[in-house]
């Protein structure tokens, strides 16, 4: 073997095996840091799911609740403010993020029709899951609660992320920054100009809670990706601080997955891209029932077929009988 050959096949093993050594670095800070975690004993086989084709089986879905619990109580008794669907395509490794609206009209089991973020204060991840499989005909067993006040900690951690705000919205942003900082006993800095700029943590959870500007919830839904897509770039982007990050923010996450799941997602959080990202129900109209301002999907039926087009790239998908039984009481 020529000395150029060996030292590029040199170059290759030296290449995995700090590779390797990431990887079992990762995994052990992951067990380390994994015991913070207010991990919620929980069997999938507890979750109803839609038995679904198997053009869903190369993706994990996780439920994303975001809550604002003043005790950090994020199990129950509180309503779930965000609402996310991540759906990961385990090949690519690229990431869908579906907002679904806290305001859509649907039926949640044993309680009734009403809004889609009562279920989490009826019955916790449980219910919400629960309502959000037999709505949406998904099969996600996954979440993920976390407290909008880790939002603010977790941003810090990183030192910043960098969001474009509008002159609309910089009102709104320095009054929901404001009351952000008086609830959790920061400080906070006003901000001057609209454009792109660095935001802390104390701004980026007042931007995620700005609702009244033109597009009104669904917008909010908007900012919400946004800076969750800024803080996944920026963890990536540095490492050192993501593990920061992860140590401040554990405490204030709740989650049903287990040590293998978790250890997984961590393993490959670096090659992991939000490729798209949208809201639901796709085509929909505000109104009033019972009194109460909702969304409801115009029709029912025809956006779950989209919402399985958009996120698994089923073409043509007919959605389950329990779906169309909802959608015939709207």
């Amino acid at each position: 073997m020529s000395d150029k050959k060996k030292h590029k096949r040199n170059k290759i093993i030296l290449f995995l095996e700090i590779i390797l050594i990431l990887i079992a670095g990762a995994l052990a800070l992951f067990l380390y840091t994994f015991e913070k975690l207010d991990n919620i004993e929980w069997t999938d086989s507890e979750v109803y799911k839609n038995d679904l084709s198997d053009d869903i089986d190369g993706y994990t879905n996780i439920a994303i609740f975001g809550v604002d619990s003043r005790e950090n109580d994020l199990t129950k008794n509180t309503r779930s403010d965000s609402i996310i669907i991540a759906s990961i395509n385990n090949r690519s490794k690229k990431v869908k993020l579906v907002s679904l609206y806290r305001d859509t009209y649907v039926y949640i089991p044993d309680h009734g029709y009403t809004k889609l973020n009562h279920a989490y204060a009826y019955g916790g991840p449980k219910l919400a899951i629960e309502t959000i499989n037999r709505n949406f005909d998904l099969n996600i067993t996954d979440f993920v609660t976390v407290n909008f006040s880790a939002v603010t900690d977790i941003v810090d951690a990183l030192g910043g992320i960098t969001v474009n705000i509008t002159k609309e919205e910089l009102k709104q942003v320095n009054r929901y920054a404001k009351d952000v900082a008086n609830i959790n006993n920061k400080e906070w800095t006003k901000i001057e100009k609209p454009g792109e700029q660095t935001l802390t943590g104390v701004q980026a959870t007042g931007y995620c809670r700005v609702r009244y500007t033109a597009g009104g919830d669904f917008t909010r839904t908007e900012r919400q990706r946004t800076v969750i897509s800024a803080i996944l770039a920026k963890a990536k982007s540095h490492p050192v601080k993501a593990v920061k990050a992860m140590n401040t923010v554990l405490p204030q996450i709740s989650t049903g997955m287990d040590k293998s799941e978790l250890a997984k997602l961590s393993v490959f959080l670096p090659f992991y891209n939000i490729d798209e990202q949208t809201g639901f129900p796709f085509e929909n109209k505000t109104t009033k029932i019972n009194g109460a301002s909702v969304v409801l999907p115009t029709t029912l039926s025809s956006n779950v077929s989209e919402l399985h087009k958009y996120l698994f790239g089923i073409n043509d998908y007919q959605p389950s009988s329990t779906v169309e039984d909802i959608n015939s009481h709207m």
